[in-house]
């Protein structure tokens, strides 16, 4: 089945990915769950969410190894992130990391290895590690998440720095502190945004002035809050173990949010009045 299209962001390279994508957090811990969530992956990439997210963190593995029997034998298709913990973000372990998470995900090579957020180590040391990768042919690009502007700000004053292709941070409907500052700042460097948890973990979906916004437009309230994210020029990751859900995630591209709906999401969700901390789940 070829993959349909889902719009796009672009990399600081030009390269442009889908801009709806999957992500895995909490999946593959659950045997019961394993053959549902695998298929749901897959059905995803035919629907062309082919930015598979993933992390050593999640599941201490089990998420990693999941996404590798998933896409078994369409690699091809998929543009694979993964990212490396802030304790092993040193030089050495940056290398060792990405490599144990090549073979549990069944790769040669990731697309886009993040630094999942700023720890003890320098970032020069996990910036030189990222070099190192990047070198042997076992990532494409790198990138980090959860750092806010004056982390990036000190990142791409380093040699080499500028070449951050990602900044994936918490942002939704209701997390939008971002807009003050930070998202700014990514679009004049040319850093791309990609946001994790955009429905807030299923919590927004609950929300009651969403749901009006999306009964009126025929929608779902899942389906305007990936929307919204959607327009601002930001790429989403949902997670959804389960094909129903990926489904419904998808029909997020097609739905035009009229202002009066943007209207009543700023009137709900305000957007930030000032500087506020870069929030984390």
């Amino acid at each position: 089945m070829s993959a349909e299209s889902t719009g796009t962001i672009a990399l600081p390279s030009g390269e442009e990915i889908a801009a709806l994508g999957q992500g895995t957090w909490y999946l593959g811990e659950d045997p019961a769950r394993r053959e549902q969530e695998i298929a749901a992956l897959r059905l995803g990439v035919d629907l062309g969410m082919n930015v598979v997210d993933t992390a050593e963190m999640y599941g201490d593995g089990a998420a990693e190894e999941l996404v590798g029997e998933a896409i078994r034998g369409r690699r091809e298709e998929v543009f694979l992130v993964s990212k490396v913990l802030p304790g092993h973000a040193d030089r050495k372990g940056t290398v060792a990391a990405c490599e144990r998470s090549l073979r549990r995900l069944r790769t040669e090579r990731l697309d886009l290895y993040l630094l999942h957020w700023r720890g003890r180590w320098p970032l020069e040391e996990t910036l030189a590690g990222f070099t190192d990768l990047m070198e042997a042919g076992k990532i494409r690009y790198w990138g980090v998440s959860n750092l806010d502007v004056a982390d990036m700000v000190e990142l791409t004053a380093l040699p080499g720095g500028d070449a951050a292709a990602v900044d994936q941070v918490l942002y939704n409907l209701s997390r939008r502190g971002i807009e003050w500052d930070l998202l700014p700042w990514c679009r004049e460097a040319g850093v791309a945004v990609m946001a994790y948890s955009p429905i807030e973990q299923a919590r927004l979906v609950k929300v009651e002035a969403l749901g009006a916004v999306a009964r009126a437009l025929g929608a779902t309230p899942a389906q305007v809050a990936l929307a919204w994210v959607l327009g601002q020029g930001v790429s989403a990751i949902p997670r959804s173990g389960s094909s129903d859900h990926v489904r419904e995630n998808r029909g997020a591209v097609d739905l035009h949010l009229p202002p009066e709906a943007l209207d009543a999401l700023d009137e709900a969700f305000p957007p930030p009045h000032g500087p506020t901390p870069l929030e984390m789940l």
